[in-house]
């Protein structure tokens, strides 16, 4: 697709080091490469992305993402800490990208690392829809129609999603749907004024359930692996 006149599609993505739950997470090795190299790799193949970003606070991540072909944006300690959060990294990258690499943006591609599971062709057709519906941010979701919720509160629990006392048939329940964290889009002043990556015109982009899966420990390095392998080719 071509972007609407003017326009330009950068992509970001934030890449703190010092991860807890599996060390080095974001250069782990997954599939054969570090984890952050897949979400490089694929706004690098998408038709819409003019440049691609990653801001980190870690020489090692940043040796790694410029090996694969992103521009490294040093991110200052101030925003590195675990109370920091991605709209802060989008906020600075920003600002970064206008003022060093003369690229004015109005709108962002932001991507997970930790969510691989996405191919070039999803991220493009995230951004056409974005600019078709005219909306202000994006987010990625899958449905989550074949899960049955429930929550404790104090010592009895209650169910969320459907109501037990009169069970529904599974395809006859309202959808719902899961933020899957893999894919955002968001209007550079949204992310000014609210601090927030989810604006008020909210649209959303369906992926498959089993892109929902993420890495944030290792037990789940391998089950990515296997969707990569048995859905994505590689």
């Amino acid at each position: 697709m071509e972007l609407p006149l003017m326009e330009t599609m950068i992509a970001v993505i934030p890449a703190r080091g010092g991860s807890k739950g599996l060390k080095d997470k974001n250069i782990y090795p997954v599939a054969g490469k570090p984890l952050i190299a897949w979400s490089i790799l694929q706004a690098r193949q998408s038709a819409c992305v003019s440049d691609v970003f990653v801001s980190t606070d870690s020489p090692e991540i940043g040796a790694v993402a410029h090996a694969y072909g992103a521009v490294v944006i040093d991110r200052p300690s101030a925003i590195s800490g675990d109370t920091a959060t991605s709209e802060d990294a989008l906020l600075h990258a920003f600002d970064v990208i206008d003022e060093c690499h003369g690229v004015s943006a109005r709108h962002a591609l932001f991507l997970q690392a930790t969510s691989p599971l996405r191919l070039s062709h999803d991220i493009d057709s995230a951004i056409e829809l974005f600019f078709r519906e005219q909306a202000d941010s994006l987010m990625s979701v899958t449905a989550a129609a074949d899960l049955t919720l429930w929550e404790r509160q104090g010592d009895l629990w209650r169910s969320v999603n459907f109501d037990h006392r009169n069970r529904m048939r599974r395809q006859d329940r309202p959808v719902q749907y899961i933020e899957n964290g893999s894919i955002y889009i968001v209007a550079r002043d949204v992310l000014r004024r609210s601090a927030n990556r989810i604006g008020e015109r909210l649209s959303a982009y369906r992926m498959e359930f089993w892109q929902t899966w993420e890495i944030d420990t290792i037990e789940e390095v391998g089950l990515v692996e296997y969707f990569m392998r048995t859905k994505m080719n590689v």
